[in-house]
């Protein structure tokens, strides 16, 4: 008699060989492998005819019970999520309990529910009446790669890119900071927090104003500061792309740029903004230990952790697709929307003006692509490895055409940063043969305490997240009473949040044009760096840099000045002459010295057509349509 359950398998099939193969690494040395065509097989099992071997699968255990076709299968399946001692058991763990808990569903529905003996050996007598077919199609899903998926060289390559990233979100802000949220900025951060304070001396004490608030400039407001912050967390970036010790700098990344996102109100407003806060926090968890961060040495990261990003993935994908449809824009549903995205966009690069002039059956064509991948794609994200590898392919792709048409400081880089997991160790043993580093290691990131930690954060963010993703969906989510409390309490952590860019298509482009004035006559215009202005000044390339007061007066545009109190501190600083400020602009034409007046005009702006191109060199033509904001003047200036 055996001492361990044995599998009896045709040998000369190349479907079963893949198969056990598979299985092998999930069960380990528990399971006992064998061909039929073993002669010891025939002596050892006597009362099994070696017809029945070669029809099917059998599993024979200890105890005598002998399972054979489907339910083999299954069982098989449910006895590799027992626990092990090996240690290449132990280094599969994760993918051993999983196939255990999927076994054990599966036998339980197998014997419990009417008709599924049926329906399962049914369905196996039909792979293994085709097993040339399956083979081929198992060839072409998995590319004949057995061992199952780990996830060390993407993890590795997450870190760098994460830090490259990070560097560039750092120093994107330092070039405008004090602009923005200095001393003399226009939403000074020392009032923001003052404000803060203000409220915290209203009876809010203790900890939750630091969780109402969570920033580090409780401490500090004045530029020096601000700026210190700023320099740190681009240097904290360079140590992370050199792969110095990432489990102390990615905490440590992740509350400088919450810090800055809080006191930068709308001007760290922005849906990249909030991915890497996000990504930032959880990339936390699948950070490996030591001083040292090298790809010779890195190891599978927590399959929890890999699974989280790929669910923040999913959200960010999902969420903006869902939110075109669920808005009920006409644009989506009639697959018009591109026709006027690349004219109407914030900041359009110079290839969005040969875009807007493709045609109307193209762009639906086009819109109809981004639907589709945008809704089923992420759906292949639990598909075979060669399927994801397609998956990211074509996420990548459409990532690498929305950079191409539009300035989206970092946000194509962090989804595709994200799709790095859907490639596991086999799909990038290229890159480590090309670096010429030794194999990866495999195994789990830190102690048990750091998978405790993992776990509770994984409590804590599924239900937000899954709350805030049917909220995208337009979807009521059970559940949500209780979910909801919790979202609110963690809401001002910035790092389970709600994705979905341009659900609403906006069909025209309104552009706010600020003007200056020494008697309130004659009128000259202030030129931005990046946003549509000088009607022959070819759309810019600036991605991944952002520039924030250019993007928020494309918002201010879509409204009224009411609407967005921060655009009459604009002006106010424009006739105090703020030099922070003036450093934003592209053109200030008074060369430093303040206006007595200034105003904004709002203009209609259309991509000019190839023929107003040829003959008057102009990118964009515009029409006056009216007043943003009257004439300002500072009170002790007045006349």
């Amino acid at each position: 008699m055996n001492d361990r359950p044995i599998l009896v398998f045709d040998g000369d099939c190349g479907f079963c060989r893949f198969w056990v193969a598979r299985w092998g690494y999930r069960t380990g040395d528990r399971i006992e492998y064998q061909p039929f065509q073993n002669p010891d097989i025939a002596s050892r099992f006597p009362h099994i005819p070696a017809d029945r071997f070669a029809g099917a699968v059998h599993l024979i255990e200890p105890d005598g019970r002998t399972s054979a076709g489907a339910l083999a299968v299954f069982r098989l399946l449910a006895l590799a999520g027992a626990p092990q001692d090996t240690e290449p058991a132990r280094l599969q763990g994760h993918a051993s309990r999983r196939s255990g808990r999927a076994g054990s569903l599966l036998t339980g529905i197998y014997h419990r529910v009417p008709g599924a003996a049926t329906v399962s050996e049914r369905a196996y007598r039909v792979v293994a009446d085709h097993r040339p077919f399956f083979t081929r199609l198992t060839t072409l899903l998995w590319g004949g790669v057995t061992e199952p998926s780990t996830y060390a060289v993407a993890g590795w390559w997450f870190r760098r890119l994460l830090g490259v990233v990070y560097t560039i979100a750092f120093w994107s802000l330092a070039r405008q900071l004090l602009g923005l949220i200095g001393h003399d900025g226009i939403l000074p951060a020392h009032a923001y927090m003052d404000a803060a304070r203000a409220w915290a001396a209203d009876g809010h004490v203790g900890v939750d104003r630091f969780r109402m608030f969570p920033t580090v400039f409780w401490v500090n407001t004045s530029d020096v500061f601000l700026e210190g912050i700023c320099v740190g967390g681009a240097a904290l970036s360079v140590l992370l792309v050199a792969g110095i010790a990432p489990m102390a700098v990615l905490p440590l990344l992740w509350l400088a740029y919450l810090s800055l996102s809080v006191v930068g109100q709308e001007f760290l407003s922005y849906q990249w903004d909030a991915l890497l806060l996000e990504i930032g926090f959880l990339a936390v968890f699948v950070a490996p230990r030591g001083v040292r961060d090298r790809l010779r040495q890195a190891v599978d990261p927590p399959r929890l952790g890999v699974g989280l990003l790929l669910w923040l993935l999913f959200r960010l994908v999902v969420g903006s697709g869902a939110a075109k449809l669920a808005s009920g824009d006409p644009t989506w549903h009639g697959l018009t929307a591109l026709s006027f995205h690349y004219e109407t966009q914030p900041i359009p690069t110079p290839l969005a003006w040969y875009a807007s002039h493709f045609p109307i059956w193209f762009s639906k064509v086009s819109t109809a692509a981004v639907l589709g991948i945008e809704i089923f794609v992420p759906l292949l994200f639990v598909a075979p490895r060669r399927v994801r590898i397609v998956a990211c392919v074509l996420l990548v792709s459409l990532q690498a055409l929305i950079a191409l048409t539009g300035n989206y400081a970092f946000f194509n880089a962090l989804t595709a940063l994200l799709c790095l997991f859907l490639l596991d160790d086999a799909a990038l043993a290229w890159l480590v043969a090309k670096l010429h580093a030794k194999p990866p290691g495999n195994g789990l990131v830190g102690s048990g305490a750091r998978r405790r930690t993992l776990i509770l954060g994984a409590i804590v963010t599924l239900p937000v997240s899954v709350l805030t993703l049917g909220a995208s969906l337009g979807v009521a989510v059970p559940g949500a009473q209780w979910a909801g409390p919790l979202a609110a309490w963690v809401a001002p952590l910035r790092s389970v949040n709600r994705y979905g860019l341009f659900a609403a298509m906006t069909t025209t482009r309104p552009e706010i044009v600020v003007e200056g004035s020494d008697d309130g006559v004659a009128w000259s215009e202030y030129e931005f760096r990046y946003k549509a202005g000088d009607p022959r000044r070819r759309p810019p390339w600036v991605a991944p840099y952002q520039p924030r007061l250019d993007w928020q007066m494309w918002f201010a545009a879509l409204g009224t000045r009411d609407s967005e109190p921060w655009f009459k501190d604009f002006l106010v600083r424009l006739l105090e002459g703020s030099p922070d400020v003036l450093r934003l602009l592209d053109r200030d034409p008074f060369n430093g010295r303040p206006p007595r007046y200034v105003r904004a005009i709002l203009y209609r702006y259309r991509f000019s057509d190839p023929t107003e191109r040829r003959s008057q060199g102009v990118w964009w033509t515009r029409e006056l349509t009216g007043e943003y904001s009257p004439p300002l003047t500072l009170a002790a200036r007045k006349p």
